[in-house]
C-alpha cells in the first residue's frame, strides 16, 4: 500500500474547508460549519478508503457516501469538484445555491454525478443509507463477493440523531447487522439554537451500542485516529458508528465552536482570519495543483477498482443476469403475464377486498421480477404482502425477499428509497392508508428523486369499520395527490388493482401508492377490453345510450356505490355515465380532449369516502361530492356508510338536485 502523505492530507482538508468558505461567501447563504468541520475526516474517507470512479460514476460496485447533514452540502460539492466529476467544474462551486446550478443548498439527487441521494431533512439520509447498505447485503447474497463488496458510508449531525426517524433506523440496522454501513457521527455539540445541552442529554454512543451497533469515539481532526477507526469498523460485522468529536466551523479562528458559523457566511474579515490559520494563501476558489492531483490520485484508484470489477464481472457466468437486475424490469414479460391474469379476473370475476386482489397480483408479478423486495411494517397478514415462497431476509441470511421492517412505517419508506437508489431491486412495502402521515417524509423525497418505490397501503376508507376514526384515512388520500411526481392509485376491483401493480413497476422516475380495502369488492371490470384501462387514470367505466344527464365519477369501494346510484337514475329515466377514476395524476396527464370526453358538460358527482380536497380535476365549484366532511367513526362498514350518507340513494338525490337546478 501506497504511504499516506500526511502533510499533503492535511491540504487536501483545508481545501475543502475553503471552497465550503468560499462558495458560502459569494452565495451569501449557506452553511459552513459543518463541511470545515468534518474535512479532516472526509479527507481521511476518501483518500484511504472509498472507492468511486468519476468517469463511470454510476458503477454497481462502488462504495456509497452519504451527507445525510445535507446543510453541509459544500463538503459534497468540493469533494466531487476535486476528485474531477465532469459535471462539477469550478463554476458551479461558485454558483451555490444560486438558480440552475447543480450546487443546490442541499444535495439532490440527480441533480449531478456522484449525489447518491437527496438529503437535508434531518434524519433521512441515514435511514436512506440503510437501504443501501441492506440493499448491497441482498446483492451480495445473490452475487457473491466477486461482484457485490462495498461499503456505504453516512456523515451525520446532531440534528440526524435527534430526529425519530433516527432511532427506527439504527434500531433495524443493528438487528440485521448490516456490517457495511459506517456512520460518521460529526459531535460538535451544536445546532442552530446553540449547544446541543439545551435540548438533549442522549448519550449517543450508549445508543446505538444498545441498538447493536460496533461504538468507537475519536478525535475528528486527529487523522491517524479518524483511519484507525474506520479500519475497525470495516473489520466489524456490526453496523459502525464513530463518533467523531469536531469543533464546528473549524479553522475560523474567532467563530469556530459557536453556533454563529452553523448557518451563514463567515464574512470576509472572518475568511481572511481562516485563510491565515489554515495557511491557506490563496485566492478564492483557487486550488494548488499538489491538493489537485492529491484528489485526483484517489480517482484514479477508483478506475482502477472500476475496471477490476469490470473484468470480474465480464467473466462471471452471473454477468447476463446481474446486468438484467441493474436494468428495468422484463416490460413484456410483465405485461404479458398481467393481460393474461386479467383475462382470467374477467372471466371469474371475484368478489374480493382490493388488498386481497393486490395479493393475488403480486403473486403474478413476483413469480415474473426475480428481483421485487417485498415488506410490510408488522402487518404483513392485514397488508397481504407475503407470497408464496418468500422467504424473510434475516440477519446473516439476507437471500430472502421479505423484509419485516417492524413498526417503523417511516423507516420503512426511507429504507425503500435507499434500496431503489442502490440499484439491482424493485422494493414494495406495506402498512395501512392511515399511517400513511408516519411514512410520508420519504415519500415525498422518493417523489422528488424520482424511484420506483411502491408503497402499499390498506384500510384505505371508513370501510374498515369498527378500528374507528384513529385508523380511518379520510384526508390523507387528498395530502397524497399534493405531492408531486407520485402515483396515487385507488382501484374498483381486482382488475384494476392488477392493472396499478403493472404500471407502478414499468414508472421507472416515480414512486406510487396502492390504495386499498379491507372489505369485499364486487367485479367491476366484466368485460376484456385487451388493455390496461386504469392506465388513462380516469376512464368511462358505464356509457349512456343518449347523451348523459349526469356524471357520476368515483374510486375505489365507491365505484360500486356509483354504478348502483346509476341503476337507481335509470328506473327515473334519467342517463347517468359512470367514470372510474383510479390515478388522478395519470388522468391529469391526458391531453384536454381525452378528459372532456370522460368528463363531458353534464352536472358531475364525485363520490370518494374521503374529503372533496384535491378533486379539483374532476369536478367544478358546482358540482356535487358525496363524501366525508370530518373524522369517522367506530363501526360496523355498512353502518358507517349509512351514517355518513355515502350511499346509491344519496348519490341519486344529489343527481336529481343537481339536474333540477341546471334546468
Amino acid at each position: 500500500m501506497t504511504p499516506i502523505d500526511t502533510a499533503l492530507e492535511a491540504r487536501m482538508a483545508n481545501a475543502i474547508r475553503a471552497l465550503a468558505m468560499d462558495a458560502v461567501e459569494a452565495a451569501k447563504s449557506g452553511h459552513p460549519g459543518a463541511p470545515m468541520g468534518m474535512a479532516d475526516v472526509a479527507a481521511v474517507l476518501f483518500n484511504r478508503f472509498m472507492r468511486v470512479d468519476p468517469t463511470t460514476h454510476d458503477w454497481p460496485d462502488r462504495d456509497r457516501f452519504v451527507m445525510s447533514a445535507g446543510h453541509g452540502s459544500m463538503l459534497v460539492y468540493a469533494i466531487n469538484h476535486m476528485l474531477g466529476y465532469d459535471d462539477m467544474g469550478m463554476d458551479q462551486i461558485r454558483a451555490f445555491r444560486q438558480m440552475g446550478s447543480r450546487t443546490a443548498g442541499h444535495p439532490e439527487y440527480g441533480h449531478a454525478k456522484g449525489i447518491e441521494t437527496t438529503t437535508g431533512p434531518l434524519g433521512q439520509g441515514i435511514t436512506t443509507a440503510v437501504g443501501m447498505a441492506l440493499a448491497e447485503r441482498m446483492a451480495n447474497a445473490r452475487w457473491g463477493d466477486d461482484l457485490v463488496d462495498h461499503h456505504t458510508y453516512v456523515i451525520a449531525g446532531d440534528g440526524c440523531l435527534m430526529e425519530g426517524i433516527s432511532h427506527e433506523a439504527i434500531d433495524l440496522a443493528g438487528h440485521l447487522r448490516l456490517g457495511r454501513l459506517i456512520v460518521l457521527w460529526d459531535d460538535n455539540g451544536i445546532t442552530i439554537d446553540g449547544n446541543t445541552d439545551l435540548s438533549t442529554s442522549t448519550d449517543q454512543k450508549a445508543r446505538f451500542a444498545a441498538a447493536g451497533w460496533h461504538v468507537q469515539q475519536v478525535d475528528g481532526h486527529d487523522r491517524e485516529a479518524v483511519a484507525a477507526a474506520i479500519e475497525a469498523a470495516r473489520a466489524d460485522d456490526r453496523p459502525s458508528m464513530i463518533a467523531c468529536k469536531t469543533v464546528i466551523g473549524f479553522g475560523a479562528p474567532n467563530k469556530q465552536g459557536s453556533h454563529s458559523v452553523h448557518g451563514a457566511p463567515l464574512g470576509a474579515e472572518e475568511i481572511a482570519a481562516a485563510r491565515e490559520a489554515l495557511d491557506w494563501p490563496y485566492e478564492p476558489f483557487f486550488l494548488p495543483d499538489d491538493v489537485l492531483n492529491g484528489w485526483a490520485a484517489i480517482a484514479s484508484h477508483g478506475a482502477e477498482a472500476r475496471a477490476n470489477w469490470t473484468a470480474r464481472l465480464d467473466s462471471s457466468k452471473n454477468r447476463n443476469e446481474f446486468m438484467a437486475a441493474q436494468g428495468q424490469p422484463n416490460e413484456a414479460a410483465l405485461r404479458s403475464a398481467i393481460g393474461e391474469y386479467c383475462h382470467k379476473l374477467v372471466a371469474e370475476r371475484p368478489k374480493v377486498a382490493t388488498r386481497k386482489s393486490s395479493e393475488m397480483a403480486l403473486e403474478i408479478v413476483n413469480a415474473t421480477l426475480p428481483n421485487t423486495i417485498g415488506g410490510s411494517a408488522d402487518l404483513t397478514g392485514s397488508n397481504n404482502t407475503l407470497t408464496k415462497g418468500m422467504q424473510p431476509i434475516r440477519s446473516g441470511d439476507y437471500s430472502g425477499r421479505y423484509i419485516h421492517y417492524g413498526i417503523r412505517e417511516h423507516a420503512m419508506a426511507a429504507v425503500m428509497n435507499g434500496i431503489a437508489l442502490h440499484g439491482g431491486f424493485i422494493p414494495y412495502g406495506g402498512t395501512f392508508l392511515a399511517f400513511a402521515d408516519y411514512s410520508r417524509p420519504a415519500i415525498r423525497l422518493g417523489a422528488l428523486m424520482g424511484v420506483r418505490v411502491i408503497h402499499v397501503m390498506t384500510h384505505d376508507s371508513i370501510g374498515l369499520g369498527e378500528d374507528g376514526p384513529t385508523h380511518q384515512p379520510v384526508e390523507h388520500l387528498a395530502a397524497l395527490r399534493a405531492i408531486p411526481n407520485l402515483q396515487v392509485f385507488r382501484p374498483a376491483d381486482a382488475v384494476e388493482t392488477a392493472e396499478a401493480w403493472e404500471i407502478a413497476l414499468l414508472s421507472e422516475s416515480t414512486p406510487s401508492v396502492l390504495c386499498l380495502s379491507r372489505q369485499n369488492l364486487p367485479a367491476v371490470r366484466t368485460e376484456d377490453e385487451g388493455e390496461n384501462r386504469s392506465l388513462r387514470g380516469a376512464y368511462v367505466l358505464r356509457s349512456t345510450p343518449a347523451p348523459r344527464d349526469v356524471t357520476l365519477i368515483a374510486t375505489g369501494s365507491e365505484v360500486e356505490i356509483a354504478l348502483a346510484a346509476a341503476d337507481l337514475l335509470r328506473e327515473q329515466r334519467i342517463d347517468a355515465a359512470v367514470i372510474s377514476a383510479p390515478c388522478f395524476e395519470l388522468f391529469a396527464a391526458q391531453d384536454r380532449a381525452y378528459r372532456q370526453g370522460v368528463l363531458c358538460d353534464a352536472p358531475r358527482i364525485g363520490i370518494e369516502a374521503a374529503i372533496r380536497q384535491g378533486w379539483d380535476l374532476m369536478l367544478r365549484p358546482e358540482d356535487g361530492f358525496i363524501g366525508m366532511t370530518g373524522f369517522g367513526a367506530s363501526a360496523p362498514s355498512p353502518e358507517l356508510y349509512r351514517h355518513f350518507d355515502i350511499t346509491p340513494e344519496a348519490v341519486a338525490a344529489l343527481a336529481r338536485q343537481l339536474i333540477e337546478g341546471k334546468k
